[in-house]
């Protein structure tokens, strides 16, 4: 008689996942997930975890199925709650991909970062747009390159910065509609020590402005409105480029 195959009542087997692995006080942790969900959850489109993970096991090895011993998982996260010790996990881990994986997703993330700039900023001359593959050739040719881990937005802010070393580029201004009653006027002098330039200046039973700004003076405006006529005022985008028509109300 064959004797049975014994399996270690701490090992799991399985196949087909992906892998987040995350290093903290000297150990390895793994989770075996769902690729696509893993990056949904971490952009908060999905918030079920037993739709993120195979299995919620905490690993120390997910391919070998070798599971995290309990005093480990203390020790180094310093609590017993699996459900915080995942999601840390889930969040500051590193998503395991294949070469040809990793390569595909760092290039969209470069396209998706050369979009951002070129609709965030003009030619100073023109004050048009650049093409996305203007933008995508100059980032290649300051030898730019994408941080996985960083959000996509902020990495176009600092190719902005980046280019503005090497090409005529600028941020967009932004063309914003203000309106506030008239016992509130006093409130135009201060609104136009923000703004670039006042385009447009009426003033009957409420004051309207039509004004252009830059792009990092939103909240300051909104701030000095809303402080200035006790919430009365109201603030909005007609246009997030200063040589566009269109509306984003």
């Amino acid at each position: 008689m064959s004797a049975a195959v014994f399996t270690p009542v701490n090992q799991v087997r399985l196949t087909n996942v992906a892998v987040v692995r995350l290093k903290k006080g000297g150990k390895r942790f793994e989770l075996a997930c769902y690729k696509n969900k893993v990056i949904s959850w971490r952009n908060k489109v999905e918030t079920d975890l037993d739709e993120v993970l195979q299995t919620r096991t905490i690993f120390t090895n997910v391919s070998k199925g070798e599971v995290a011993k309990k005093v480990d998982l203390e020790k180094c996260f310093k609590t017993f709650e699996e459900q915080r010790i995942i999601e840390e996990i889930l969040r500051k881990g590193v998503l395991q991909v294949s070469e040809k994986e990793r390569q595909a997703a760092l290039e969209s993330s470069f396209k998706e970062i050369a979009s951002l700039v070129s609709n965030q900023t003009v030619d100073p001359g023109s004050k048009k747009p650049y093409p996305v593959t203007v933008i995508e050739n100059a980032m290649k040719q300051a030898h730019f390159s994408v941080k996985p881990q960083r959000p996509a937005k902020l990495q176009a802010l600092e190719v902005i910065k980046l280019l503005k070393e090497s090409m005529p580029i600028e941020r967009a201004q932004i063309r914003i509609q203000i309106n506030f009653p008239v016992q509130f006027k006093l409130v135009k002098d201060q609104l136009e020590a923000l703004v670039v330039l006042t385009e447009h200046l009426e003033v009957n039973s409420e004051v309207e402005m039509i004004c252009l700004i830059e792009p990092g003076m939103w909240r300051k405006v909104e701030i000095c409105l809303r402080t200035a006529t006790k919430g009365a005022g109201i603030l909005q985008i007609l246009c997030l480029r200063s040589n566009e028509n269109d509306v984003f109300g």
